[in-house]
């Protein structure tokens, strides 16, 4: 089994949503999260007061897929969360281990 965590904009959460149940990929965990990456933030006038706003907010997305299932699942991230733009996250793969069903006790 593979774990995909994925870092996106958090309004394109809808459309990864909707592309990985098209692919038959159910199972996924959702963190609102603060971060920074190439994209490096934006200034903003509040009061008069310049402000840089270094940490932007993101969806990390933590979803665990068979092999046989990994490519599908990358291609339905990326086509929810592409918009073009800088900014629009990144995606790791990591090997699991062990996976155990906490109700059954059943080992993967």
């Amino acid at each position: 089994m593979k774990l995909i965590i994925a870092y996106i904009r958090p309004e394109m959460l809808t459309p990864v949503k909707q592309s990985l149940y098209a692919k038959g990929v159910y199972g996924l965990s959702v963190t609102n999260i603060l971060g920074s990456g190439q994209q490096k933030g934006f200034t903003e006038t509040y009061r008069g007061v310049v402000m840089e706003v270094n940490l932007l907010k993101k969806v990390r997305l933590e979803v665990g897929v068979p092999e046989e299932k990994l490519e599908d699942a990358l291609a339905a991230i990326q086509a929810g969360a592409k918009t073009g733009k800088e900014g629009d996250g990144i995606i790791f793969v990591q090997d699991i281990a062990k996976v155990v069903r906490v109700r059954t006790g059943e080992v993967k």
